[in-house]
């Protein structure tokens, strides 16, 4: 089992800055994709970038260039720069074994959440 707790979110004004970070604790969890999903109500769970075990990434289009995510062993962090107003969203760490994929049934392990609102 693999327990997930994030921390860093809160509220910015547009063009700020926010860095989300994310334990995993549990039994091989460092041979994991790790990755962040973002959900705002009315819409389906976005992945939003997600970094395998030998540090392979993969971003969104839409935070491609202002977010940016890095990982040591079972930990991971987000630093999102230059957030607009749709960036807002409670953002979730996820873990799974197996290669990255943007599709939520491969991570069997999810985060509580974490609410990032940015202003206008």
């Amino acid at each position: 089992q693999v327990q997930l707790v994030e921390s860093g979110g809160g509220s910015v004004q547009t063009g700020g800055s926010l860095r989300l970070s994310c334990a995993a604790s549990g039994s091989s969890n460092a041979r994991f994709c790790m990755a962040w999903f973002r959900q705002t109500p009315g819409k389906e769970r976005e992945g939003v970038a997600n970094i395998d075990n030998v540090g392979s990434l993969i971003y969104a289009d839409s935070v491609k260039g202002r977010f940016a995510l890095s990982r040591d062993n079972a930990k991971i962090w987000l630093q999102m720069n230059r957030l607009k107003p749709e960036d807002t969203g409670v953002y979730y760490c996820a873990a799974g074994p197996g290669f990255c994929t943007w599709n939520r049934g491969a991570f069997p392990y999810w985060g509580r959440g974490t609410q990032v609102t940015v202003f206008p």
